[in-house]
C-alpha cells in the first residue's frame, strides 16, 4: 500500500476487496440499469492483472430512487464529493430525484453495512438514459447505451476507451499504467474514438502522441 493510500484509509477507513462476481451479487434483481466501471472494467477486457483499491460499479443517475430503494435494507449509502461524506438516509425522501436529495458535486455514493463495517462500494451516478451514455465532463460526447457497454459472463462493463477518457483528466501513474496496458488491446475504432474525444477535451492530452502513432 503507497503512503497515500494509506493516508486516505486512515482518514475515511478501509475498502473490502469486492468483485465484479460480488458485484453482480449486490444487484441480482435490481430492476434499474447498471455495469462495472474503473479498473475492473479495463482488466476484464484485457485479461492484465492490476491492483484495485475499490470496485465501481455504475448506475444511471436518473434512476437514484431504484438504486436507494435496492439498498435499503442492505447496505448504507453515503454521498461522496470535494473530499466529505454525508449519509443519504434511506427514510429521506426515498423517491426524491437525484438533483432535489444529493448535494452539487456528488457523483458517487459510498456504501457500507454499518458505521463499524468497512466500505465495500463505490456506487458511481452516470448521467445519461437507458438508451444513452453521456460523458459526464462534456456532454456533447455521447453514444448509445448498448455501444457504450460490453458483456461477459452476465455482467455488463464500460468499453475501455470510455473508462480511459474518464481516466485522461486525472492522469496519475496507475492512470498513464492503465493507458499502457490497454492501448495494445484497441482495435482502431477505439482508438480513433478515444484519440477524438480527447482532441475535443483535452486537446494537449499526451496520450494523443501514442494514439496519432
Amino acid at each position: 500500500m503507497s503512503d497515500e493510500d494509506a493516508e486516505f484509509e486512515r482518514l475515511y477507513g478501509e475498502w473490502l476487496a469486492r468483485t465484479p462476481d460480488d458485484a453482480a451479487n449486490l444487484f441480482r434483481d435490481y430492476p434499474g440499469t447498471w455495469w462495472i466501471a474503473g479498473g475492473w472494467a479495463l482488466e476484464a477486457f484485457t485479461g492484465v492483472q492490476r491492483h484495485h483499491e475499490d470496485i465501481d460499479p455504475a448506475v444511471l443517475r436518473e434512476e437514484l430512487p431504484l438504486l436507494r430503494r435496492h439498498l435499503s435494507g442492505r447496505l448504507d449509502a453515503w454521498c461522496a464529493f470535494s473530499g466529505a461524506l454525508r449519509p443519504v438516509r434511506p427514510d429521506d425522501r426515498p423517491e426524491a430525484l437525484a438533483a432535489d436529495i444529493l448535494p452539487d458535486g456528488c457523483g458517487q455514493l459510498w456504501t457500507r453495512q454499518g458505521a463499524a463495517s468497512p466500505w465495500e462500494y463505490d456506487i458511481l451516478l452516470s448521467p445519461g438514459s437507458v438508451s444513452e451514455w453521456v460523458y459526464k465532463r462534456d456532454e456533447t460526447v455521447r453514444m448509445p447505451l448498448a455501444d457504450a457497454l460490453w458483456e461477459r459472463d452476465g455482467i455488463r462493463y464500460l468499453q475501455p476507451e470510455i473508462q480511459l477518457l474518464y481516466k485522461a483528466k486525472g492522469q496519475r501513474p496507475k492512470d498513464d499504467a492503465d493507458f499502457a496496458a490497454t492501448l495494445p488491446f484497441l482495435d482502431h475504432p477505439r482508438r480513433a474514438w478515444l484519440r477524438d474525444a480527447l482532441m475535443r477535451t483535452l486537446p494537449d492530452h499526451d496520450w494523443l502522441t501514442d494514439l496519432n502513432g
